[in-house]
Formats: structure tokens, C-alpha cells, sequence
């Protein structure tokens, strides 16, 4: 591994900057540039309200491992907020000789919260290098430090799952306890409740999982006046079973929610939500896939629904997201992959009134609830390929008396990072093997049109994709890809491929298992339609995918080698044989089918390891991946990089020590991976001799 690190490197090091007179390193100089975006100050501070306090986690160069810190929503709105500061990873890593990587932390909310007690306590969740797996301690908010277990304190080990707050001596654990408590994708089958002063092993076992599922996950809805608790039995990527815990009993008592597997199901106050994935048929109606359906939760559990649809998706608009405030429901729906807003609020005698929502703004629209159970405030984030990033603030109490919502406040803006003049955002729409019109962003120069196109010559191209898991690929500000690969003249194109989410449920079934190969007849229509187009051709394009989207553009190298013009292939999947025995890809069978059963007759057709020849002209390729990853095991792509070795192939490879399935754990190691990454692109594709 650490002699391909030093090879590719050496390689990608020597590459020289054609923009600069005097023949820098690209390598350099694009790490520098995307370590400036990554680290700079002016970023917006995503935010997440308790209490009286706005929290945010932070990295920038000084603090490379993070500071989490809050402040108030006053101090938020001006140009210099003032932060306390909570932790310090990077001293806490030089305190205790570790490389703890933030993993996130949830707040007990006091009995007194509504009277304004503040919040005292929290559980910290940290990995180590970035893993999955990650430990969880307890930490005071008053002391600024962690309680140790031999104190009292909540302290879970290092391990794949959860630890969640009930109350100030009571927590919901899902964890590895030992030997057979977890499920054979790795993640914990059993949930237990965990009293302060017990030891993790004698918590009490409320639920177990069977072997074969995903995993368990557990959540306490502290909601005051509706306080919840619910187990989720996670039997694969969209096939749960939802219980309600009734810790009133002893020992607790579950109540399955009557949905089928297949049906995304949660609740808020008194209001039950639902998101059937197949078409759903209850009291004489019928809810369509993809539909979003609210009713009474008391009455659904008492066999009497009382049901409305407020989404119902057509041939052409899906629900991306759905955001609750204390009193409404806002949705972000695509049309065609472009979003727009709807809100829907209660009337006085119950029923459900529509409106449109902010139709002023455009973009990418993301809406995000700043307190439910307070107030029908909303957090909307604006933003769009090159167009940078804004935070608004709004204010939909209005409605709810026959008015209109206030007008968004503008909180926070991002300055450009890059140069957009010239550049401009369209989208087309390829047709796929089988008819299926598909839809994809291209981001580049304006007015390489007909003979100007031709005069200008290919555009070097860079082909992004996913495909995978009922995942949308929606606008979003480049940065690092702007300033690395727009600004110096490239083109950059986002494909909308099935498998993916960005028309509903409909179309990420229409990629699974034996169809798999339709997200692969997908992307490369986008790429030959590009290539008909006149905007590139086959030596000046590439494509890049990770994770699933490693599995793609390795099966883009395999399947339609000569398409391409480079291939970039990160933390990917490409032993397809053996994926499902590799730490969490037994879970990922309901998506690709179990290679162990007569499956394998098509899943090895989707196998980029498996499907290697002799004699095969492949493109030259670029490897990616981490030591640290415990999602997507990196041996994936250790032995795919020795098979084309073997057949002679132009390769490469790059393995982070650390990073997780992200592949990086700092700005550092991102600005590292990605300046590797643009130095092999501009040295392959973006050759005028290419």
C-alpha cells in the first residue's frame, strides 16, 4: 500500500501547472487553493438550536480536528458571532494521545426546558480516524468536560451503534455486547435500557434482532407531552419494522406500528406521517408510492385512520424532503430535479390547506426546522452549482392565522469561491438503452454552441455519478470543483442515473438487483450523448463515483472502456463475489442480491472484478481509497488495483491511513486526496493532445 501511495504520488507530484509561466506543481498549487475553501473562515456555520443556544461543530487551519461551540441566535445574525467554545478535539487528541474524528453530539433536555433551565448535559460521539465505529461519553456543559465511567458516567466503547438520552439516569444502548449481539452486517440487534450506575453488560434487553437483519436503531422523542420511544428493526435499506415501547410495564412492552416493511413511518405531537415505497392500500383508499400521507397517530394505532395525502407524486416530481414545524409541514419537491416549496397547515375544523412556499427563491432549496416543539420557525438554505451558498431565516406562525409567512431574513452568505463568469448551468436529458429519458446537469463554458463548439474543440469533462440506494443528486455550490476544474477550463456534469432517488422509489427500483445494469446503461447514455452532443469526446472525458458510485464508474472501466478517457474509482465496491462477507455488505444484498444463491448469474455481470480481461485496452485509472474504512472494506480496491497491474493497465492507486468511508478525516487529507485527484485528470483528460 505505501509503495503505490509514494508511486502515485510521485507520478501526480511531477505534473506541472499549464496556467502557471513558470511550470509549478499542479499538485501543490490545487491543494493549497482547496485547502483555502475548505478552511476558510467566512463559511456558514450550520447550526442546531436547544435552548437558548444556536450549536455548531467547526474545523478550519488552526483547528483542523474541530471546535464545538454555541452561540445565541442574536450573536448568529451579525458578521462576528461570538462562540464559547464546549471541546476542542485537537487538544483533547493532545491530551489523550488519541485521533478522535467528531461523530456528533445529542443534548438531554431538562425537565425544565419550557421555563428556560438550560441544557446541562450531552452525549459526545467520537471515532477513531474517522471510522464507523466510534465511542460515546458523556460530557457536562457546565465543567466543559467528560465524566468518567468511574464517576458515573455514560460511557459507551468503541463499536458500530448508539447511545441515546431518556432522561437525566436513562439511556436507550444499541451496541456490539459480545459475541452473538450483532447482526452479520456488523451493526447491533439488540436494544437495551441503560440506567446510570449499572454496567453496560446488565442494562436490560427490551428487543434483539435477528441475526440476519441490518441492524437496531433506538430513539427517545422527548417532545414535551408526547414523549415517545421507538425501536426500528432495520431488516434491510428500506425494510423496517417500527415498534412503539411502552417502558411503563415491566418489562417494557412493544407495539409493532401495522405498516408494511416497506413503509417509512415516524410521528410528531399528535400527527402520524407516512411514506409508502410501494402503492398502500388502507381504509378503502389507496396511497401511491411515493406519496405523503398524514393522519391522527392515536386513532391510526386504534384501527380507525383518519388519513390525508399531501404529496402525490407524478411522472415527472418526487418528494426530496419533508421538514415538521411545531404547527405545519413544509415539503421540498423536485420537478425534474429542480426543487420548489409547499407548506400545508391545519385548519379550524382540521383539514389540510397547500400553499406555495417562498416561489421567489430558486435553486437548490433545503428547509430544516429550528425548534418543532417551540415554534414554526424554518432554516432555508439557498444554493446552486455556481451560485454560492445562503441561509435564510423564516417565520410561518403567520399562516396559521389565514396570513402569510414572513418574508425570509437573510442570516448568513458565502462569498464565490471561484470565478462562475462565462460559466453557465443547463440541463439535458439522454435516453437510455431501454427509452428512459435521463436527466443531467452540465456545468461549463457558455456559448460553446454549434460552430463555436467545434471551433473550441472538446471540453475535458468530468462525469459524476451515483446510482444507488434512493440517493438524489441535486445543484449544489462547487467550491473545490469550481476552483480546481471549472475555473481552469473544464466541464462538469452531474447525472441523474436510476438506482438513484430524483423521481421517487419508482426510480431507485428500477436499478435493483437483475436490473442493475439499467444505472450502467444510464450513465454511459449520458456519456455518449455527450459525446454526440459535441461538448467532449472519449479521450477528454472522465468519470468519478465513490462507494456505490465506486461501483459505477468501475463498471464504466470494465463495460464501456472505450468511452473514456480516464477513470476515477473511489472507496468502492468491485468484488461483487465477495462483497456481502466484507464488514456492512451483508446489509447492501436487498440492492444487489446475495452472490452466495443462483443471484450470482447476474450479479457477477455487475462485477467490475470479475469482468477484467486480457487484452482489453483499458483507460488510465485512479484508485482511491482508506485503511481506516470499516463500511466498504479497502481491500476492494487493493485487489482490483494488483488484477489491472497484472493486465498491464494504466493504474493507480491512493490510500488514505485514515478518513473513514469519506476518505479523509481533515481539510488537510481532503485537500490532499482531491488536489491528487485533479492533477490525474488534468494530466490525462485535460491534455490538448489527450
Amino acid at each position: 500500500m505505501r509503495e503505490r501511495n509514494a508511486a502515485a504520488e510521485q507520478e501526480l507530484d511531477a505534473v506541472r501547472d499549464p496556467a502557471d509561466p513558470e511550470g509549478a506543481p499542479l499538485a501543490a498549487t490545487l491543494q493549497r487553493e482547496i485547502r483555502e475553501i475548505l478552511d476558510a473562515k467566512d463559511r456558514i456555520p450550520g447550526v442546531t438550536k436547544r435552548g437558548e443556544f444556536l450549536y455548531n461543530f467547526w474545523t478550519d487551519a488552526e483547528h483542523e480536528r474541530g471546535l464545538w461551540r454555541r452561540t445565541t441566535l442574536e450573536s448568529y445574525r451579525t458578521d462576528d458571532p461570538q462562540w464559547d467554545v464546549l471541546l476542542d478535539v485537537d487538544a483533547l487528541n493532545a491530551e489523550e494521545g488519541e485521533d478522535w474524528v467528531w461523530h456528533g453530539a445529542s443534548l438531554l433536555r431538562p425537565e425544565g426546558a419550557a421555563d428556560g433551565e438550560p441544557y446541562r448535559r450531552a452525549l459526545v460521539s467520537l471515532s477513531h480516524g474517522g471510522s464507523d465505529a466510534d465511542v460515546t461519553r458523556e460530557f457536562d456543559l457546565e465543567t466543559r468536560s467528560f465524566i468518567p465511567e468511574a464517576d458515573g458516567g455514560f460511557v459507551r466503547p468503541a463499536a458500530k451503534g448508539s447511545l441515546n438520552w431518556i432522561d437525566e439516569d436513562t439511556t436507550w444502548v444499541s451496541t456490539d455486547f459480545g459475541e452473538g449481539t450483532t447482526t452479520l452486517s456488523g451493526y447491533p440487534r439488540q436494544a437495551r435500557l441503560w440506567k446510570r450506575g449499572t454496567a453496560l453488560a446488565e442494562a436490560e434487553l427490551v428487543f434483539e434482532a435477528d441475526e440476519t437483519d441490518m441492524s437496531v436503531f433506538v430513539a427517545h422523542d422527548s417532545t414535551p407531552g408526547w414523549e415517545r420511544d421507538w425501536i426500528v428493526q432495520m431488516h434491510a435499506f428500506y425494510d423496517t419494522t417500527l415498534h412503539l415501547v411502552d417502558r411503563e410495564q415491566s418489562p417494557p412492552a412493544l407495539e409493532r406500528i401495522d405498516v408494511p416493511r416497506d413503509l417509512e413511518a415516524s410521528a410528531h405531537r399528535d400527527l402520524a406521517v407516512f411514506s409508502p415505497r410501494s402503492d398502500w392500500e388502507v381504509a378503502g383508499s389507496v396511497y401511491p408510492a411515493g406519496s405523503l400521507v398524514v393522519g391522527d397517530f392515536a386513532a391510526f394505532r386504534a384501527g380507525e385512520p383518519e388519513l390525508t395525502m399531501l404529496f402525490e407524486p407524478t411522472e415527472t416530481t418526487s418528494l426530496a424532503d419533508m421538514t415538521i414545524t411545531r404547527s405545519a409541514v413544509v415539503l421540498s419537491i423536485l420537478e425534474d430535479v429542480v426543487h420548489r416549496l409547499e407548506v400545508h397547515t391545519r385548519d379550524g375544523d382540521g383539514s389540510w390547506v397547500r400553499r406555495d412556499l417562498y416561489p421567489e427563491l430558486s435553486g437548490s432549496l433545503a428547509v430544516a426546522a429550528v425548534d418543532p416543539d417551540e415554534n414554526d420557525q424554518v432554516w432555508v438554505t439557498v444554493t446552486g452549482f455556481i451560485e454560492p451558498t445562503r441561509l435564510l431565516l423564516g417565520d410561518l406562525a403567520p399562516l396559521l392565522e389565514g396570513g402569510e409567512p414572513t418574508e425570509p431574513e437573510l442570516i448568513k452568505s458565502t462569498p464565490a469561491r471561484f470565478e462562475a463568469e462565462g460559466l453557465e448551468v443547463t440541463q439535458h436529458f439522454a435516453t437510455s438503452d431501454d427509452g428512459t429519458r435521463i436527466p443531467y446537469f452540465e456545468i461549463g463554458r457558455a456559448g460553446r454552441a454549434g460552430d463555436e463548439k467545434e471551433a473550441a474543440g472538446p471540453s475535458p469533462t468530468l462525469l459524476y455519478g451515483y446510482g444507488g440506494f434512493e440517493i438524489s443528486l441535486t445543484p449544489a455550490y462547487l467550491g473545490a470543483i469550481g476552483k480546481a476544474w471549472l475555473e481552469r477550463g473544464g466541464t462538469y456534469v452531474l447525472a441523474n442515473i436510476r438506482g438513484g432517488g430524483e423521481y421517487g422509489p419508482r426510480w431507485h427500483q428500477a436499478a435493483l438487483k437483475q436490473n442493475r445494469h439499467r444505472a450502467y446503461e444510464d450513465f454511459s447514455s449520458v456519456a455518449k450523448d455527450l459525446i454526440e452532443r459535441g461538448v467532449t469526446d472519449t479521450a477528454h472525458l472522465a468519470v468519478r463515483g465513490g462507494s456505490n458510485g465506486g461501483l459505477l464508474t468501475g463498471n464504466m472501466l470494465t463495460q464501456y472502456p472505450e468511452l473514456f478517457g480516464a477513470v476515477i474509482i473511489q472507496v468502492p465496491l468491485l468484488d461483487m463475489k465477495r462483497y456481502s462477507h466484507l464488514l456492512a455488505g451483508n446489509s447492501w444484498m436487498a440492492e444487489y442480491g446475495d452472490p452466495d444463491t443462483e443471484d450470482w448469474e447476474f450479479v457477477r455481470t455487475f462485477s467490475p472484478y470479475h469482468l477484467l480481461t486480457e487484452g482489453t485496452e483499458y483507460p488510465p485509472t485512479f484508485l482511491l481509497t482508506s485503511t481506516r474504512d470499516d463500511r466498504v472494506h479497502p481491500g476492494h480496491a487493493r485487489k482490483f488495483a494488483a488484477a489491472l497491474e497484472s493486465l498491464g493497465a494504466d493504474v493507480r492507486s491512493w490510500e488514505n491511513i485514515e478518513g473513514g468511508h469519506g476518505g479523509a478525516a481533515t481539510n488537510e487529507q481532503a485537500a490532499r486526496m482531491n488536489a491528487l485527484m485533479y492533477a490525474f485528470l488534468w494530466s490525462t483528460i485535460g491534455r490538448n493532445d489527450a
